[in-house]
């Protein structure tokens, strides 16, 4: 699905009042779109959670993307990196 599209819809679905955290593989456009909670992965293009079979990493990925939803303080937008190391996810990079 198109990140522009994915950012549009997971802001209208929190207006609805349900959270959401996209996993976006475009930075430029996440940061132009700026979707409520954003996940970026420096994967190739087709493989937001990396390559298929990988479940470990496959399931990094997913629980980085959750905890975005338990960060309390954070107000959208939120947009992080995703690292690859046991945290997950770190820095925020939109404001």
């Amino acid at each position: 699905m198109c990140t522009q599209a994915v950012g549009l819809v997971a802001a209208e679905m929190e207006r609805q009042g349900i959270a959401t955290v996209a996993i976006q593989l475009l930075m430029k456009v996440a940061e132009r779109v700026r979707p409520p909670r954003a996940l970026w992965v420096p994967f190739r293009h087709g493989y937001p959670l990396d390559a298929p079979g990988d479940r470990e990493r496959q399931t990094a990925v997913i629980e980085a993307a959750l905890r975005l939803l338990e960060e309390p303080d954070a107000r959208p937008p939120v947009l992080r990196e995703y690292r690859g190391d046991p945290g997950g996810a770190s820095g925020s990079i939109t404001r």
